[in-house]
């Protein structure tokens, strides 16, 4: 392992820890307002600088974006270094889950640093990402430059006011999610989706806790969490632990894999049609409803993968989009309740405006009457 003096590289390492230790405050602390935004951004620079004091030890101060006449890219006077994604593919010798868990966090924090998301439901949603990306810094940190560097002795579980989240606070906070929370679900559940099975069910991408009370024979000086290595867990306890799996884990649903109960535009104009007597949906104004309420991109787009996964899905195999119920039911009831014509419509359409589909939707409308 390199022994560090004073100079840039144990600077650009210090300030890596510094910023990784930042994150974990900020997150475990109980009045934070932003906690996954501001843990994701600090941990992003946190992973940026260490590459970039493993690139500065190893090839020098040449870790930086060249014009293609082989100059330095200048960003407000200085040379552009490179981004974390680009140091991700400059290094090369990650395994795949732990890429994978570092790219989602790059595509995650590109997303909500342009949204703004009130409630604290991602906390929930991507709490084992966050675990595992800290876990993947520190065994990084630790092959590149010596478990001197380690941080895990900081480091405490954090305390939790509540055992459980009951259905009924699980059902009321589902009423009330924001359509950019909604937008940021699809993409975590998309994100997951495309994963191989073995990528998913890794550490390295994502931790799953089963936490079970201690509550009997228990020594009293025993420490009140253990973490338990699968390899070292006799036959026996492993097959309990496997049988208490299948009890609890969710079922996984591969979305691009099969189109049940998907639908071709086609078949949404007829099926709607079908169930309501207000505005006639033609192809075309199908087009205007879709487009003004963003639920996926127009033709040709960069991302074609961004959309909103509730009502619309992007078909690989196929190349095209195939729609859900759940977007059929909401023209249903938007073409009986609304205000606007279908000229109108296609009016708002052409001068770009856009409407909200939390302001449409029957379930949201129910919840603030009530």
């Amino acid at each position: 392992m390199p022994q560090l003096r004073k100079g840039k590289t144990k600077s650009l390492l210090e300030s890596s820890i510094d910023s990784a230790l930042l994150a974990v405050e900020v997150y475990n602390k109980p009045r934070t307002t932003f906690r996954s935004e501001a843990f994701i951004s600090l941990m992003i620079i946190a992973w940026t600088r260490l590459f970039h004091a493993h690139f500065n030890i190893t090839i020098g101060d040449r870790y930086y974006h060249k014009k293609k006449n082989g100059r330095y890219k200048i960003i407000d006077g200085e040379k552009k270094s490179w981004e974390l994604a680009t140091c991700i593919r400059k290094y090369g010798t990650l395994d795949e889950p732990t890429k994978k868990n570092l790219q989602f966090f790059i595509k995650l924090r590109n997303k909500i640093e342009h949204r703004h998301i009130d409630k604290r439901e991602i906390d929930y949603l991507i709490f084992g990402e966050c675990q595992a990306l800290l876990y993947n810094y520190e065994s990084t940190l630790i092959d590149l430059f010596g478990s001197e560097y380690s941080v895990n002795e900081a480091l405490v579980y954090s305390l939790q006011f509540s055992q459980l989240r009951t259905d009924g606070q699980n059902k009321s906070s589902k009423t009330i999610l924001s359509r950019d929370f909604k937008h940021i679900m699809g993409f975590v559940e998309k994100y997951r989706n495309d994963l191989s099975d073995d990528v998913f069910n890794s550490l390295q991408f994502s931790v799953k806790l089963i936490c079970i009370p201690k509550i009997s024979n228990t020594n009293r000086s025993d420490a009140a969490i253990e973490f338990i290595k699968w390899n070292e867990l006799s036959e026996e306890d492993k097959k309990a632990y496997e049988a208490l799996n299948v009890l609890i884990k969710d079922k996984r649903v591969t979305i691009e894999s099969v189109n049940i109960r998907r639908f071709k535009p086609s078949a949404v104009v007829s099926s709607v049609n079908e169930n309501q007597n207000a505005i006639n949906l033609t192809s075309n104004l199908h087009v205007v409803l879709y487009k003004l309420f963003h639920i996926r991109p127009p033709n040709g787009a960069d991302d074609p993968f961004e959309t909103d996964a509730t009502y619309c899905v992007f078909d690989e195999t196929h190349r095209d989009y195939v729609y859900q119920q759940k977007w059929i039911d909401f023209l249903i009831h938007f073409l009986q309740v609304c205000e606007f014509t279908a000229v109108e419509l296609r009016v708002m359409q052409r001068n770009n405006e856009s409407l909200d589909v939390s302001d449409y939707s029957a379930e949201d409308m129910a919840s603030r009457l009530g």
